[in-house]
């Protein structure tokens, strides 16, 4: 499958934003957000005042970059979205927040959702006491995410057990002692914080 391959820094900068691409590098000094300040290339400093449509490829970049994926998949959940009931752009990123990688995320477990697939994909969850490897499998309210039993001896997931300094979203509950979590509730909008406007990749995906 393609994917991306060259420095995740730069598609911050890009941004102009942290997208918390690098896990706990995007916290330091370090992060070339703080460090640069300005959007790759040459020409950076030049550049014109955006257009409408610039705008709202702006905003579909930064989602998609966020949680990770390319456009036809990303697309596919805004075709989803839209067959639901409410707002098509709250019903994407609802989607989003449910799949398992960005919950991984979101729980502590990984450090950056691009860790967390790693995780997902190498067999160390599960999900109601059923191993799952795949990142884009959708979480229900009531869904136990947990560490599976034989990867509970890794490091990482060992030092997690003393607890974790991660803010965990309300919409999902975390018991470090025994490595796993619980989705409370679906997410609402004012849960997601993310500084997107998904009503211009609505009109972006609606021209």
């Amino acid at each position: 499958m393609a994917r991306y391959t060259e420095a995740v820094c730069r598609l911050c900068r890009r941004e102009n934003q942290k997208l918390f691409l690098k896990g706990d590098r995007c916290y330091s000094a370090k992060c070339p957000v703080v460090k640069r300040g300005t959007t790759p290339g040459q020409h950076a400093k030049s550049r014109r005042k955006a257009s409408e449509y610039g705008l709202q490829l702006r905003e579909k970049q930064k989602a998609k970059r966020t949680y990770g994926m390319l456009e036809k998949q990303f697309h596919s959940y805004f075709t989803k979205a839209t067959n639901m009931k409410g707002a098509a752009g709250e019903n994407m990123l609802q989607l989003l927040e449910r799949r398992l990688d960005n919950v991984v995320y979101r729980l502590g477990f990984g450090d950056s959702r691009a860790q967390a697939r790693q995780i997902v994909n190498h067999g160390h969850i599960t999900v109601n006491g059923k191993k799952v490897n795949i990142p884009s499998f959708i979480v229900k309210a009531g869904d136990v995410i947990a560490i599976a039993e034989g990867s509970t001896s890794i490091e990482k997931f060992k030092a997690m057990r003393e607890g974790t300094a991660k803010t965990i979203p309300t919409w999902l509950e975390l018991n470090s002692a025994d490595l796993c979590g619980k989705v409370v509730e679906l997410p609402k909008r004012e849960d997601i914080d993310l500084n997107i406007e998904e009503h211009l990749i609505v009109e972006l995906y609606s021209k």
